[in-house]
């Protein structure tokens, strides 16, 4: 079904681009570029190309950070960036857009093209992501008869609405690459298949969907191919896409004339409240990528190359403030190392085998079990690359390959771009790593904190118009996380209980959690998780008096749910609420429509707190509340916390530690840095799943005055935050003898004869010390290096070390036992391989 566009639609979005484009930094010309595709690889103006693509969220960051996000990737070896496009940031409330700040689409994608890079734009419009309700605007769910992403009429409508906006505003500022500009490949919808059979009922309305949703988009005429990623069923000619750690192996595409594209590659997992730390290696990466371009891949994505923040309220249900902090770049934007080097030496190599892989015949030889090598080879030319696998988990192996002997580490691959001479191997990390640090801020912790605590309603404030509390997120909206729910009721003397003890309150709720009170006093709280977002809760010992008494309930969310199927038949909220242990094992059950003696129980219920509808979190809602000096004990449930603070000395990323909180959120100059959540422990740790969180340089006063508001949900005291500044000048090499030279180093048949070990400061800073040198078999990891049994003279080594280094931005020194004087005897000789370990402290 088409969309309708009235004359007001129209005005709207072409002021929507009006307004991007004059915030976008101006592109270099580029000239119109034909994107066609077989089942090799993308033609991007009649040349088959190989995109190396990593994900940077626009919202995830600030636009201070994009230019230095996309310079980092693009010297990390990118020539395309991948970003889904949020729907309910840019379309909050129906008819109401925005483009600004990090809203900004079209000013990224133009700093893209700046760079010389291509896109991968994803409309969704559902993208998951971890984001709250999957990208799709709330106001969807109000729509009569709306199911999403279904064979629906309204949803159908909406969507399309939606996604010929982004397009036209696309068009409008000429980004398609037909236009010159810089998109090369669209998707549309996201990982289907995992949902498709939920939505086979009335004629396989998923299917139907499917089809529709590609030809929709196919109708657009943007001249870019599309994809759509984890849909095996992709009609033609959208292409099919892959989302996995190891696509190389379990990907096919449905149709021989298409390519092989790889739009997730999971640098790390994404984390929940309470889950474990995650950690993925930059070696186990690196064998996945290459393993893909060994067989035939042409279009591959980092997700995510940045991660980011997700700021205010934009996170989903029960997911963090940081987002893929593990990834190439890390929550900060900084480079995490050996990831993002060992990452950009990896993407090197595989260019040097760019004509070999798109012009070449392929053949494997299975040498046995675990061993092979792939050839691609243009017969009769010098046109030639190999890769030799060792797939076993552990277990080196020596290859020979034509006649020459390659040492291959356990779950590698080595890279051969002239079927001769080896430039990488995914095991082999020659990159420098690097290790991250907090350090408190000299100017920014002189905290003055002052309290305002939320008055706890009552029926008496509260208009008593329901028998019930109402599905939660119905009633919020997505407007607030919170909402009250208070109900009163009497207690007749004679069921007090005789015999000294107390009654207790019994609530039952579907997610995600709740503060309770009873007569103005807080009484417990509870919440779900991730996987189990439903909990009941005693509290026992409830204090009630004869006559009337009152229960007041904050119950509240931790952001929509982003996946699955009816998402918008998702339900929240308290669910049954019964005060038991009365006088002769009475009960009251307060969502009964009879009342325990007369009647029925009325419920009141508001949304939000008088806080969030003040905005006291800037500096003009501030003034409208008396604020308190805190105390040294902790605080009242459900207080706000404020205090002012110089901007952080430096120019290095800045974060907030929440020493001592438990439960809220936070703002700094007004602008939402996350919802915290400190007392969620791993689990079975007493580790927090978050204690550290990002404040964006740009949120800060020049001035050096800012506002930091928390509000915080549970008894707490603020006197151990402590705003911080975040670094890596704590940069190491760990390089063995026997590893190839690198790859920077590979020209032809131009091999330098040794590995390096090299170490670069970042920002311009200057190796200050040598922490740590050692020639031998020292072990550890950067920040944490051991000295080992065999070590060559430690004094002359780290001489050796500090005259190469001491005082310059970067350092470089051959893995070569003759600088270091005569090999000690002993453990020494019999080692296989000696390796040199480099600790260098950087700084201005």
């Amino acid at each position: 079904m088409a969309a309708t566009w009235s004359c007001c639609s129209i005005l709207v979005i072409l002021s929507m681009m009006m307004i991007s484009s004059a915030t976008a930094v101006a592109p270099r010309p580029h000239k119109p570029q034909n994107v066609t595709y077989d089942g090799r690889s993308l033609f991007i103006n009649g040349r088959r190309e190989l995109l190396f693509s990593g994900s940077i969220h626009y919202p995830r960051s600030t636009p201070d950070m994009w230019p230095a996000l996309l310079d980092k990737a693009r010297h990390g070896g990118l020539n395309t960036i991948d970003t889904y496009v949020f729907w309910n940031l840019h379309e909050p409330e129906k008819g109401k857009f925005n483009f600004k700040g990090n809203a900004d689409l079209v000013k990224f994608i133009k700093l893209i093209q700046e760079r010389g890079m291509y896109v991968i734009l994803r409309l969704g419009p559902f993208i998951q992501a971890e984001w709250n309700h999957g990208g799709l605007p709330y106001w969807l769910r109000d729509i009569p008869g709306m199911y999403f992403r279904t064979y629906n009429e309204a949803f159908k409508m909406h969507m399309e609405e939606y996604v010929r906006m982004i397009v036209e505003m696309m068009k409008e500022n000429k980004l398609f690459a037909n236009q010159g500009g810089p998109i090369v490949l669209a998707q549309i919808e996201n990982e289907y298949n995992q949902v498709q059979r939920a939505y086979r009922h009335n004629g396989n309305e998923g299917l139907k969907y499917v089809k529709w949703a590609a030809q929709m988009a196919v109708d657009t005429h943007i001249g870019v191919p599309w994809i759509m990623c984890k849909q095996k069923d992709a009609p033609d000619p959208v292409i099919n896409a892959c989302n996995g750690r190891h696509c190389g192996d379990v990907f096919t595409p449905n149709k021989p004339y298409k390519p092989r594209v790889w739009t997730e590659n999971w640098t790390v997992q994404f984390r929940e409240y309470g889950d474990d730390h995650h950690s993925r290696s930059a070696e186990d990466i690196a064998f996945s990528i290459a393993r893909f371009f060994s067989k035939d891949g042409s279009v591959f994505n980092y997700y995510m190359y940045h991660g980011g923040t997700n700021f205010g309220r934009s996170a989903a249900a029960f997911k963090p403030a940081a987002y893929y902090d593990e990834a190439p770049l890390d929550e900060y934007g900084m480079t995490k190392e050996p990831k993002w080097g060992h990452l950009r030496d990896l993407h090197r190599a595989l260019n040097l085998c760019k004509k070999p892989l798109l012009v070449g015949k392929p053949t494997i030889q299975k040498l046995n079990q675990f061993h092979e090598i792939t050839i691609y080879e243009k017969p009769g030319t010098p046109i030639c690359a190999a890769f030799l696998f060792n797939n076993h988990t552990r277990k080196a192996a020596t290859i020979n390959f034509r006649g020459k002997d390659f040492y291959v580490p356990g779950h590698s691959i080595t890279i051969l771009p002239d079927c001769k001479n080896e430039v990488f191997n995914t095991y082999n990390i020659l990159a420098q790593h690097s290790h991250r640090t907090f350090t408190r801020s000299k100017l920014a912790n002189n905290h003055k904190w002052e309290v305002y605590s939320e008055t706890i309603p009552t029926s008496a404030h509260v208009k008593s118009n329901m028998t019930a509390p109402p599905e939660l997120f119905s009633f919020l909206k997505d407007t607030s996380d919170y909402a009250w729910f208070t109900v009163s009721f009497d207690i007749n003397p004679e069921d007090m209980p005789k015999d000294g003890s107390l009654p207790y309150l019994f609530i039952s709720s579907g997610g995600h959690g709740l503060l309770a009170f009873s007569n103005g006093e807080c009484i417990g709280s509870g919440h779900g998780t991730s996987e189990h977002a439903e909990f009941d809760m005693t509290i026992r010992g409830l204090n009630l008096k004869a006559g009337k008494n009152e229960i007041s309930i904050l119950d509240y969310v931790t952001g929509l749910t982003d996946s699955g199927s009816y998402m918008e038949r998702r339900s929240a909220g308290v669910g049954g609420v019964m005060i038991k242990g009365l006088a002769n094992g009475n009960t009251v059950g307060l969502l009964e429509e009879k009342r325990y003696l007369r009647g029925g129980f009325r419920w009141g219920g508001r949304v939000g707190l008088e806080g969030e509808k003040m905005k006291i979190y800037t500096r003009k809602g501030s003034k409208k509340v008396s604020w308190e000096k805190v105390g040294r004990g902790v605080g009242r449930a459900l207080s706000w916390y404020k205090t002012k603070f110089m901007s952080p000395e430096g120019r290095e990323p800045v974060a907030i530690r929440m020493t001592g909180m438990k439960k809220g959120m936070m703002w700094v100059n007004g602008k939402g840095i996350g919802r915290h959540w400190v007392d969620f422990k791993v689990n079975g740790t007493e580790e927090p799943t978050q204690s550290v969180f990002h404040i964006p340089r740009s949120f800060l006063n020049p001035s050096g005055d800012n506002l930091l508001v928390i509000l915080e949900e549970q008894p707490s005291n603020p006197k151990d935050i402590q705003i911080e500044l975040v670094d890596r000048n704590t940069v190491c090499s760990f390089v063995h003898d026997y590893f190839a030279p690198a790859v920077q180093t590979w020209k032809g048949e131009q091999v330098l004869s040794k590995p390096h070990a090299s170490v670069k400061c970042p920002n311009k800073k200057k190796i200050a010390s040598v922490e740590f040198a050692s020639f031998g078999n020292p072990s550890g990891s950067c920040g944490s290096f051991q000295l080992g049994k065999c070590n060559f003279d430690p004094a002359l080594t780290r001489a050796v070390v500090e005259k190469a280094c001491l005082g310059k931005e970067s350092c470089k020194l051959p893995v070569d036992p003759a600088l270091f004087g005569a090999s000690p005897r002993g453990v020494c000789s019999a080692l296989p391989f000696k390796t040199l370990a480099i600790q260098v402290k950087c700084s201005f």
